[in-house]
């Protein structure tokens, strides 16, 4: 039998959700306006007619998009960006969590705390930018030429991921552990047979972070792309960057002649970059709630 609820209760219930549709809305109204003004015609659009739905639709924006082939080469740059940096960056971030999770470490309080320090107190931009151009240096050395691959070795740490992960390390019960030991499991199959399995909803969410990182990255990113000097190589974001700078340009408005605003243009670009996001974060977000062990020991 259901207990009624008090006055104060249904008050506070009623409160709760009401903040929350808003809330909602709120965060959902930006995304159907940039749709809305995608698919919307020039008047309508650059004369701020377009409050919610699309007036005068036309697709001309996203035509002129996918027809741009620096576009699609872009796209791909991140689309290798985002895979290959979230695997590196999760793998060494797996690997560092699991050694700084055991006591019987050498000098592991010192190593916590230089991990931690990193967060508090930062090297500043120029340090960090002369450190990316050594680093560039040493692949050239090596023969590696391609800048992605120094996007994705050189940004592939983050203290505070580590954390989450050693954290969650720390939480698998130690008689897993040593039943795992006692059976002859070696360090490498207690790692991925006990500690990966036990933490699934943490590395999900971490390697989430990883992902929109990497997907989101424009200035470091655009920083190494200049220093390079090779274009080609630009992600998505620098791409959609030099794009607004271009379409912002009072010579390119004066002689625009195009069907479509050039803030649809923009628009376009930005559902574009935000659909993979979209689609991969339902399938993540299941994580989330997971609690971090499957199982247990009775003691």
């Amino acid at each position: 039998m259901k207990r009624k609820l008090e006055v104060s209760e249904l008050i506070f219930k009623v409160v709760s959700y009401l903040f929350l549709t808003v809330f909602s809305l709120c965060c959902l109204y930006p995304f159907v306006y940039a749709v809305s003004s995608s698919i919307s015609g020039a008047h309508a659009v650059d004369y701020n007619q377009v409050v919610l739905f699309p007036k005068d639709i036309q697709f001309d924006a996203f035509a002129s998009i996918f027809n741009n082939n620096t576009f699609w080469n872009s796209y791909t740059n991140t689309l290798f960006l985002t895979l290959y940096g979230t695997i590196f960056s999760l793998v060494v971030s797996i690997l560092g969590a699991y050694a700084l999770s055991k006591k019987r470490l050498l000098f592991r309080s010192g190593f916590n705390f230089f991990l931690v320090f990193t967060m508090w107190f930062s090297a500043g931009i120029v340090p960090q930018y002369l450190n990316y151009l050594n680093t560039q240096r040493v692949f050239n050395a090596i023969g590696i030429t391609d800048v992605k691959w120094l996007i994705v070795i050189a940004m592939g740490m983050a203290a505070m991921n580590i954390i989450l992960l050693r954290n969650a390390f720390e939480g698998v019960s130690s008689e897993i552990e040593e039943a795992a030991i006692v059976d002859g499991a070696t360090e490498f199959q207690v790692l991925t047979k006990v500690y990966i399995p036990m933490s699934q909803s943490t590395i999900a969410t971490v390697a989430l972070f990883f992902a929109i990182s990497r997907w989101n990255g424009y200035f470091w990113a655009r920083q190494m792309i200049a220093a390079s000097g090779s274009a080609n190589e630009q992600p998505l974001q620098v791409f959609i960057r030099g794009l607004l700078e271009e379409y912002t340009n009072l010579e390119v408005l004066a002689g625009w002649r195009a069907s479509y605003s050039p803030n649809s243009a923009i628009y376009a670009l930005i559902i574009c970059a935000i659909i993979p996001i979209l689609i991969i974060y339902p399938f993540i977000q299941k994580y989330f709630a997971k609690g971090t062990t499957v199982g247990g020991v009775k003691e």
